[in-house]
C-alpha cells in the first residue's frame, strides 16, 4: 500500500509519527511545513512541502491546492492520512477528485468541540477516526480508536 501522511507540524505532527507501526512497512511519502524541527523529524523522508500559514491565509489555501493537486497525481497514494490541520483540506479535496480514499484523525486534545479542520473534513473521510467517546458526538459515524499518544 501506498500512504500519503500529511499533517501541520507540531502536535499533529507528532500524532502520525507516533502511528509508525501503521505506515513504517509501507511506501510513503509526507506533506507537511518546511521547519527545521520538521526535516529533522522527517529525515530520509519523502517529503513535500506545504505553504504555511493555512488558515486565515487565502493565497497560501490556494497555493495549497496546486500543492496537493501536484503530488498526488505524482505520488498516485491508495489513501491520504491526516491529523489536520487546514493542510489536510486540499489535499482531502484534491484526494476525492481522483478518487483517493482518505483517512482523518480528530486532534487529541479537542475532546467536546470538534476542529474546524474536522469538520471540513468529516464528509469527505472515508474513514473518520476520533480518540474520545466524546467526540462521535460531533461525528456520529466516526471509529474511535482510543488515544494516539
Amino acid at each position: 500500500m501506498k500512504v500519503l501522511l500529511t499533517a501541520s507540524a507540531g502536535g499533529h505532527l507528532a500524532q502520525l509519527i507516533a502511528l509508525d507501526k501503521f505506515w513504517k512497512d509501507h511506501d510513503r511519502a509526507w506533506a507537511t511545513f518546511d521547519l527545521p524541527e520538521v526535516r529533522s523529524a522527517l529525515e530520509g523522508e519523502r517529503t513535500y512541502w506545504v505553504h504555511f500559514p493555512t488558515t486565515r491565509n487565502i493565497p497560501n489555501a490556494v497555493r495549497n491546492m496546486g500543492v496537493a493537486w501536484r503530488v498526488l497525481r505524482k505520488e498516485r497514494p491508495d489513501a491520504i492520512i491526516s491529523t489536520g490541520a487546514a493542510v489536510a483540506v486540499p489535499f482531502f479535496i484534491i484526494a476525492k477528485i481522483l478518487g483517493i480514499r482518505t483517512v482523518f484523525i480528530e486532534a487529541y486534545d479537542r475532546i467536546t468541540m470538534p476542529t474546524m479542520t474536522g469538520r471540513m473534513c468529516y464528509p469527505m473521510s472515508d474513514l473518520f477516526v476520533v480518540q474520545w467517546d466524546e467526540q462521535k458526538k460531533a461525528f456520529p459515524e466516526a471509529v474511535n480508536i482510543g488515544h494516539i499518544l
